[in-house]
């Protein structure tokens, strides 16, 4: 079991074959500079300092572990707590990744920093803390994604963002971030790439989920408060992963801890038509190991070893590849993952909303609909945390068109 909770030192940025570094020679020396930078900052009280006190007083941690009384009664079976991540600024818990990486781009004398955004609040997130820090800052968000994240696109650009459309691919998180690593190559001597998930090369993996690492960190010690135990099953969505790493870090050890990772199962099975990964038992087709955008992970990919276009009615789950720690947590069978569809998200959207006055994130609401599919398998006796990573007023528009 070691194995699975911390690297071997012999193989930095592994877990077991996945993860790794492979980039251009152009982008090792940025990613050595990075890796350095984060080992220091790890062990720099300075920093802990600093990180503690904005995610504080800027962000507004803690976040609260509400009991859902009422969706619980209604879906008749364990007792559900959420972990509210919806309710820290910008709204999301993109906030915690984008506080870190942001004084680590001061930490290295890194004036401008780049960001992809997807849903658009890793993007937000980025543009809160530039400002904030007086960085400046560029997010790449394909067109398909600006279109239907509109309101996330006006928030960056009021914060003094420059938001650059992508209109090449699928036109949504893949090619933004196919465009940030371009940008990257050509100004790495005063950029920063704040990479917004559990993806890409070493030290991103790792680093992100460090800084997401608090969210579960602050659940365990508010369950035990609340119920004087642990929890028997933790439920997230899962894109690149940042949040669901984030709560399920502080519980690997805990073997009675089931842990399930929510995929977006779209509108169908057929490659092209969902975005799942690693929930292969449900019939999904297209994924197996590979390497995307610096890292080795699980990829959807056609016959001829090209990566498939997705879709997803969600902007922020709607990505080919999966964090490769997610990816070694599945072969261990630590964690399970599946798939829901479109409209059992948009339902769960409906039925938080309807019973506890809480709109989710359309990447959120698909945690819900994963729980929903479970409870008859769960007893009363059963407790969940449920990641409520973000709020839903980004998909309004979807929300109000579809339900």
């Amino acid at each position: 079991m070691s194995s699975l909770l911390q690297t071997p030192s012999t193989a930095p940025g592994r877990f077991g074959p996945y993860g790794g570094r492979y980039v251009p020679e152009t982008l090792m020396v940025p990613l050595l500079e990075l890796e350095r930078a984060y080992e220091i900052a790890k062990n720099d009280p300075v920093f802990q300092k600093q990180f503690a006190d904005l995610l504080k007083n800027f962000a507004g941690r803690p976040t609260p572990l509400q009991f859902a009384a009422r969706l619980t009664e209604k879906l008749g079976g364990p007792r559900i707590y959420l972990k509210r991540e919806d309710l820290l600024h910008t709204g999301a818990h993109k906030i915690n990744n984008a506080i870190g990486q942001g004084l680590l781009a001061v930490k290295m004398g890194k004036p401008r920093i780049i960001a992809e955004t997807g849903a658009g609040q890793h993007g937000v997130a980025s543009a809160a803390i530039a400002a904030h820090l007086g960085l400046h800052c560029v997010v790449y968000m394909g067109t398909e994604d600006m279109a239907r994240q509109a309101l996330n696109v006006a928030r960056m650009r009021m914060l003094g963002t420059e938001v650059v459309g992508v209109e090449s691919g699928s036109r949504t998180l893949k090619d933004a971030i196919n465009e940030a690593m371009r940008d990257w190559v050509t100004n790495i001597r005063n950029t920063h790439y704040l990479l917004g998930s559990v993806l890409g090369a070493h030290p991103y993996p790792t680093m992100v989920r460090d800084f997401h690492s608090v969210i579960g960190r602050e659940a365990r010690e508010q369950i035990l408060l609340a119920e004087k135990r642990l929890p028997t099953h933790l439920f997230a969505c899962v894109g690149g992963g940042s949040n669901a790493i984030g709560l399920f870090y502080n519980f690997l050890r805990d073997h009675d801890v089931k842990m399930v990772g929510i995929e977006a199962g779209g509108r169908g099975n057929g490659l092209g038509e969902h975005a799942v990964r690693l929930a292969a038992e449900q019939g999904f087709t297209g994924a197996r190991p590979g390497v995307l955008q610096g890292t080795y992970t699980y990829v959807l990919q056609n016959e001829d070893g090209q990566i498939a276009t997705t879709h997803s009615i969600s902007a922020g789950l709607d990505y080919p590849a999966i964090g490769p720690e997610h990816a070694w947590l599945a072969d261990q069978s630590r964690a399970s993952y599946a798939a829901v569809s479109d409209d059992a998200a948009l339902e769960a959207g409906s039925l938080l909303a309807r019973t506890e006055g809480i709109i989710p994130a359309l990447e959120s609401a698909h945690a819900l609909a994963g729980l929903q599919t479970r409870i008859p398998e769960m007893s009363k006796d059963d407790l969940v945390i449920l990641n409520v990573s973000g709020r839903g007023d980004k998909d309004m528009d979807t929300y109000k068109r579809l339900l």
